[in-house]
């Protein structure tokens, strides 16, 4: 008999313990039960009041926020628009508002940032989808309406609560749930937003549809790490610095209400190269303020709250010294704005990033006084896209930075710029990357602007293919798009990128080597073997600048400053000016204020060439 106790004692021992690891199992597990729950908590936002109070008028972020969402009381209501296949405009539009108004309601307690928000939420709501054919449209619209349904859970009336819950539900969150194969399980930015979106919705309303909560959480933490994969191993991210702060911002948003809604990130801030990416897109920026900015984003000084929260979660404020300058010229312009509008004078439209109210957050703990990185003058990282960089210093604003990459037009939003580089000296950007073209100027003329086939519609857009890049091109072709180009060599001073891939089929080796020299000197080295005798050859830059060429020299010059460059090889050859303007053929938009130094040359007899180029700095 007391053998049976023990052995009943041990089983009903062991079935609780089975029962609680299923209960630890549950993913919502530690659920806040009250709201707001989604990254800013009463806490927070009881020191957002008591700081606003104390700091009025003073140049502040809250200042900006609020400034930003005074312009948005003067908007006209949302409308279901469509630009060809997207949504997405509205849907960002939506955020941007919604949390703005959210955001100073709270901080304010103004009501009339309340209604506003609460207006456009139950515009959204009335849509009659957020157009789940282009998944993003729908992330983005569910993130804007969660955020606003949680940040102003108590002050909403019952009826609208009801009507933004089941627009999460219906319009967000099940036809996620609905959609099996493409974003849930891709190596890129859909993945991250898709799923930082819907997360955001599951959360915001767990506590009273935990089922379908449950469903979209899973499948997020099963699936997002998957779209944290290309971040590996260098933190360069291969879609470019533009899609890095889209997709990234997102994962962040994500991760962040993840842990004030549940006390856990499931470890995705641990996800190889994610942390680190933060470091390597400060090393992607010039002096110029200007970022490397390859793959299709655009060539602009784009302001970026997301790396605030890296430079806090890491204490490394020095990874925020671009943005700062940034940040402190927005101030500057919003206190002076304010003054305007104080005398009669209108004020201009905002001028923050969407995830402008982010910043409040997590620009706490930083330093007012940021000092400029102490990260490597020489450095490279790896990946889909690798990409390296020489810099000849970190707090002269005048001083020579050159980046470049290697990789494959394959890649997500990649473009044909094997072996391209950008270069900044003097305060200027010497050779610039053109960017993308708006996709639905593209699209809307009927060409597959994603197809990447060697044969695709993508590489008739001028600038995505290598004949609007700072590389080479033979025989007037293509690159081989799947062609891959490693960073094979560096050092302190020098490169070099195997482009031979990209080149399969027109030679057996071509190299690309960068050499940083004294007096503010780059040179350019390309080495070509194996290749038909009397192949064409195709050296060029884009530049912005003013161009004047001699025989094998050439000056370029642009506020007051001047670049020199020299044809080292072949001997004989000489520089010519050639037009950045594309086909005129009704897609291709015109490229303004662009033009192209370019060297052509013809492989010889023997089927060797090397073309180098030397490009020195010539301001005092």
């Amino acid at each position: 008999m007391r053998l049976f106790i023990l052995l009943l004692i041990c089983c009903l021992t062991k079935g609780s313990i089975v029962i609680a690891n299923a209960q630890t199992s549950d993913i919502l597990t530690g659920l806040r039960p009250e709201h707001p729950r989604l990254i800013i908590t009463t806490p927070t936002w009881n020191d957002f009041r008591t700081q606003y109070s104390k700091e009025a008028g003073q140049k502040t972020v809250l200042n900006w926020v609020v400034s930003d969402a005074r312009q948005v009381l003067k908007t006209p209501p949302l409308v279901y628009k469509k630009e060809g296949r997207r949504l997405l405009a509205v849907s960002r539009e939506a955020l941007r508002r919604i949390i703005l108004s959210a955001f100073t309601y709270r901080v304010t307690g103004d009501k009339v940032f309340l209604e506003r928000a609460q207006k456009d939420m139950l515009a959204a709501a009335a849509f009659g989808d957020w157009n789940p054919s282009h998944f993003l449209d729908v992330a983005e619209m569910t993130a804007a309406v969660a955020l606003g349904y949680d940040w102003l859970f108590d002050a909403l009336p019952a009826d609208t609560r009801a009507t933004l819950k089941q627009a999460i539900l219906e319009k967000g969150i099940k036809p996620g749930l609905a959609v099996k194969k493409g974003w849930p399980t891709t190596e890129n930015n859909w993945n991250q937003v898709c799923y930082g979106g819907l997360s955001l919705g599951a959360l915001a309303i767990a506590d009273e549809n935990p089922e379908v909560a449950r469903q979209i959480l899973t499948l997020a933490q099963k699936n997002n790490p998957i779209g944290l994969k290309p971040y590996a191993p260098s933190g360069i991210y291969p879609e470019g610095p533009g899609y890095w702060n889209y997709g990234t911002s997102y994962q962040v948003l994500m991760i962040s209400a993840l842990q004030t809604a549940l006390g856990t990130d499931w470890n995705l801030s641990a996800a190889p190269g994610f942390l680190t990416s933060a470091a390597a897109l400060v090393e992607q920026i010039g002096p110029t303020d200007r970022p490397f900015n390859f793959s299709d984003c655009g060539d602009s000084v784009p302001f970026e709250p997301t790396l605030f929260w890296f430079a806090q979660k890491l204490q490394q404020p020095s990874l925020i010294y671009f943005q700062n300058r940034l940040l402190q010229q927005n101030l500057a312009s919003i206190k002076k704005e304010g003054k305007e509008s104080k005398e009669g004078k209108e004020g201009k439209e905002g001028k923050g990033s969407r995830f402008l109210p982010f910043l409040a957050i997590w620009i706490n703990n930083l330093p007012k006084n940021i000092t400029p990185p102490t990260l490597p003058l020489a450095w490279h990282g790896d990946g889909p896209n690798p990409v390296g960089v020489f810099r000849s210093s970190w707090t002269d604003p005048n001083a020579l930075f050159v980046a470049f990459k290697g990789g494959s037009g394959s890649v997500n939003h990649g473009h044909m710029d094997a072996g391209t580089f950008v270069l900044d000296a003097d305060g200027v950007r010497w050779a610039s990357d053109l960017g993308s073209q708006n996709y639905y100027s593209v699209e809307s003329k009927g060409w597959a602007l994603f197809n990447k086939k060697q044969d695709g519609d993508r590489w008739n857009v001028y600038r995505l293919s290598n004949f609007s890049h700072n590389t080479l091109t033979l025989g007037g072709k293509l690159h081989n798009v799947a062609g891959d180009a490693r960073i094979t060599e560096f050092t302190d001073k020098s490169a070099t990128v195997n482009l031979s891939q990209v080149f399969a089929g027109q030679a057996n080796s071509v190299t690309r080597k960068f050499t940083m020299a004294e007096n503010k000197t780059l040179c350019i080295r390309d080495d070509i073997t194996g290749a038909k005798p009397g192949l064409s050859v195709r050296w060029q830059m884009v530049t912005h600048t003013k161009i004047s060429v001699e025989k094998n020299q050439a000056t370029l010059q642009q506020e007051g400053k001047t670049l020199s460059a020299k044809i080292l090889s072949p001997t004989g050859a000489s520089f010519e000016i050639a037009s950045a303007q594309p086909p005129q053929d009704g897609v291709n938009q015109p490229n303004r204020d662009s033009q192209i130094l370019a060297v052509n040359a013809t492989v010889p007899a023997s089927g060797s060439l090397t073309v180098e180029i030397q490009l020195q700095s010539k301001t005092p």
